[in-house]
């Protein structure tokens, strides 16, 4: 007997990059981390949070929320904490759609925000990022779908894979439409801390004054942490109270309150040391990567690369195992679904592994032909 809800039936898991960890000797370029690693300070900071651990978290979050309040410029009212951004992106449908309810989905972008609409049942429009139009979102297309009666939007800034970001007002502007046609807009800022200049692309305080968005944000990569769940939310206080009546009780533990609220408290120019170093070894990765003939395009927006291979006449599938030959793990897109089996996204590190990059890049090329 079939006990299954109808929304689970055929629905597969989806894909993540990050797996370089389960291969001895491998350097991980096909996840989005900050390449300095976790601080060191961590190893302290966990170990102190130890003390509290013979009781239950505090299940609302109370000092990391204001901590995360000071340092985003919003409310207290207007934070949510999850277990990663993953527990607020799996939060916002369930919260907020009904089985049969339609939304927008960028593709390529974040798997999960399908895969948890699927979960309610809910169903996927698609807005096809093209090529031709550098992955950037098309205003008209964003407007038409709007106005023809979907529930939600997702946007991912930077999007995930392409690495492109959209303007704080074009963003702001599809908000506003959104909201003046009973839409929700849901927008993924996860990637944004290790982007220069990010408070000033943010839309996190704009949750202040637009009552349909929710914004998403997360330590894992700006510290490096993806094994310490900590994510949070924006939005406003109705909104808020929606998604926490979904949450799982005790969602986030003590030792990731403890932890999350010392990082954002003291140490968030450990993030933007980061970001500044990135941007500077982005340009000399994609000028190095271009002399060697690679198509890399152009300097990317954020800190992570998606090209076609085409021109080589390669798959990702290939070029990854070409590449896993020489110590480095690169994400094969296929599992965006066509075309982009043909495109691989890489992340930028430090001088000394780019360089390692470039080189392992370049014998893969002569090997391919």
């Amino acid at each position: 007997m079939n006990h299954s809800k109808r929304s689970l039936a055929n629905l597969p898991k989806t894909v993540h990059g990050g797996q370089a960890w389960k291969s001895e000797g491998v350097e991980d370029y096909s996840h989005n981390l900050n390449p300095l690693g976790p601080p060191g300070c961590l190893s302290d900071i966990v170990a102190g949070a130890l003390e509290g651990i013979g009781h239950y978290p505090d299940d609302s979050s109370a000092e990391l929320k204001d901590t995360i309040s000071k340092a985003f410029s919003v409310g207290v009212e207007n934070v949510m904490v999850g277990a990663g951004s993953s527990e607020v992106i799996r939060n916002f449908p369930h919260a907020f759609l009904e089985r049969g309810d339609a939304v927008l989905v960028n593709s390529p972008s974040f798997a999960e925000y399908g895969q948890q609409c699927r979960v309610v049942g809910a169903k996927i429009a698609t807005n096809n990022l093209s090529e031709e139009e550098d992955f950037r979102m098309d205003r008209s297309k964003v407007s038409e779908a709007v106005r023809s009666g979907i529930k939600a939007l997702y946007i991912c800034n930077p999007n995930n894979p392409t690495g492109r970001i959209e303007p704080k007002n074009k963003i702001l502007d599809i908000v506003k439409e959104c909201r003046d046609n009973g839409v929700l807009a849901f927008l993924d800022e996860t990637l944004l801390e290790l982007v220069p200049g990010c408070k000033e692309k943010s839309c996190a305080s704009e949750v202040k004054r637009y009552d349909n968005l929710v914004v998403a944000g997360s330590l894992t990569k700006s510290f490096a942490i993806p094994g310490i769940r900590i994510g949070f939310g924006f939005a406003d206080p109705a909104l808020v109270e929606e998604m926490d009546k979904v949450r799982t009780t005790w969602n986030v533990g003590q030792i990731e309150q403890t932890t999350a609220n010392l990082l954002i408290r003291d140490h968030m120019d450990y993030v933007e040391n980061a970001a500044r170093m990135m941007a500077i070894e982005s340009k000399e990765m994609r000028s190095r990567l271009a002399e060697i003939g690679f198509p890399v395009g152009d300097v990317s927006d954020s800190f992570f690369y998606f090209n076609s291979l085409k021109s080589l006449g390669v798959k990702c599938a290939e070029f990854q195992k070409l590449m896993l030959e020489r110590k480095i793990m690169v994400r094969d897109c296929a599992s965006f679904g066509e075309p982009f089996e043909w495109f691989v996204r890489f992340s930028v590190k430090d001088s000394e592994r780019n360089a390692r990059f470039v080189d392992a890049v370049e014998s893969s090329m002569k090997e391919i032909g």
